[in-house]
């Protein structure tokens, strides 16, 4: 029996495939459990447009995403810290500091997609990568200062 997933289901497939399942655990399982619908010709239109409609979407995201990181590419974020007296850091650089730099700017990014390159010894310039979207990241520049 082929049927069109409304839904993830494990060791089948995922939501919009098409994929063929014995009888019985489609009439069964699938079906009462709205987990998926017959593959009719009506069913099967509807579930293309969805798909094609999904892919421009993900295709858009996609074009924001690197229109986004071709920007941020240009930024550079001054985080000014606290150093002790041998050129130590008091506490650390971390990635909400970034995301916090980065508000005042007005370029708002999530602080769990922020990743520091090396570590943030003392002062001087560093870098870190920003994910934007999930297979496109890019750099950006952080002037650590004395406070």
């Amino acid at each position: 029996m082929k049927v069109i997933l409304q839904a993830d289901v494990k060791n089948i497939g995922k939501k919009g495939e098409i994929v063929e399942v014995a009888d019985g655990y489609g009439r069964n399982f699938l079906l009462p459990k709205k987990l998926a619908l017959p593959a009719s010709t009506e069913n099967v239109n509807v579930a293309k447009a969805q798909a094609g409609a999904k892919a421009r979407k993900d295709a858009m995201a996609a074009d924001e995403a690197r229109l986004m990181a071709a920007q941020l590419e240009k930024v550079e974020v001054d985080i000014p810290v606290r150093i002790g007296e041998n050129g130590r850091l008091f506490g650390a650089v971390t990635g909400k500091d970034i995301a916090e730099a980065l508000k005042k700017r007005n370029i708002d990014v999530d602080r769990r997609k922020i990743a520091i390159r090396g570590e943030v010894t003392g002062e001087g310039l560093y870098e870190a990568v920003v994910k934007v979207h999930p297979s496109i990241a890019t750099t950006i520049k952080i002037h650590v200062r004395k406070e």
